[in-house]
Formats: C-alpha cells, sequence, structure tokens
C-alpha cells in the first residue's frame, strides 16, 4: 500500500463533488481512493512505467 504523507487541497464545483462522492459510493470507493487510482494512472500514462516502478 502507499505510503500517505501528503495532502492535496482543490476547490471543486458542489454539485460536480456530490456527483462524483455517488458515483463513488456505486463503487464502494472512497473519494480519496478514488482520486489516488486517478493519479497512479495518469502517472503511469505519462511516464509508460509502473507506480511502483517509477517511485522508487
Amino acid at each position: 500500500m502507499e505510503q500517505r504523507t501528503a495532502r492535496l487541497t482543490l476547490l471543486i464545483d458542489p454539485r460536480k463533488k456530490a456527483q462524483f462522492e455517488r458515483l463513488c459510493a456505486e463503487e464502494d470507493v472512497t473519494p480519496s481512493q478514488k482520486v489516488r487510482q486517478f493519479i497512479r494512472e495518469y502517472i503511469e500514462q505519462k511516464t509508460g512505467e509502473e507506480w511502483q516502478k517509477s517511485s522508487s
């Protein structure tokens, strides 16, 4: 599991936040888990490497 030592704060439209939270609940994941997934996938897409390989 990833070590969680940094905080990311962002501003989002309240309606988008509510919709995002609802969709996450449907997938039985927290919004934080989903955002971490998005970030991992973005890094892998941009670097062409799996996250664990590029983080060492």
